[in-house]
C-alpha cells in the first residue's frame, strides 16, 4: 500500500531540503506518493502553514514538523500500514484465532 505524503515547504529552506532527503531515503524501500506544496504560493497557505515548514502529512494527518529522521519516518509508515491492514483484513493482529 502506498502512503500519500504531503510536504508543505518553501524555496531556500534548508530544513525542507533535509526533510526531502529523508523522504527520498525512506521512499527507496517503502512505497510513498509525495506531493509538495509551496506555502508561499498563496497568502492563505502562507498564513496557515508559513511558520510550520517543513510540515509532513501522512495520509492527510500531521506527522512531522521541522525535522524527521529516516528511522522515525520508516517506523511511522510501517505502523500506519500495519494498522490499516489490521483494520481492513485482520492481518497481523496479536489475538489471532487459528
Amino acid at each position: 500500500m502506498t502512503a500519500k505524503l504531503t510536504l508543505y515547504t518553501r524555496k531556500d529552506c534548508c530544513l525542507c531540503e533535509q526533510m526531502k532527503t529523508v523522504i527520498r531515503q525512506v521512499g527507496a524501500t517503502t512505497a510513498v506518493e509525495l506531493t509538495e506544496v509551496d506555502v508561499d504560493s498563496s497568502a492563505e497557505l502562507q498564513q496557515k502553514f508559513g511558520d510550520q515548514v517543513p510540515l509532513l502529512l501522512i495520509n492527510g494527518r500531521k506527522a512531522f514538523k521541522y525535522r524527521a529522521t529516516t528511522a522515525a519516518l520508516a517506523r511511522r509508515l510501517n505502523h500506519k500500514r500495519g494498522a490499516l491492514l489490521r483494520a481492513c483484513f485482520g492481518i497481523g493482529s496479536r489475538n489471532r484465532r487459528d
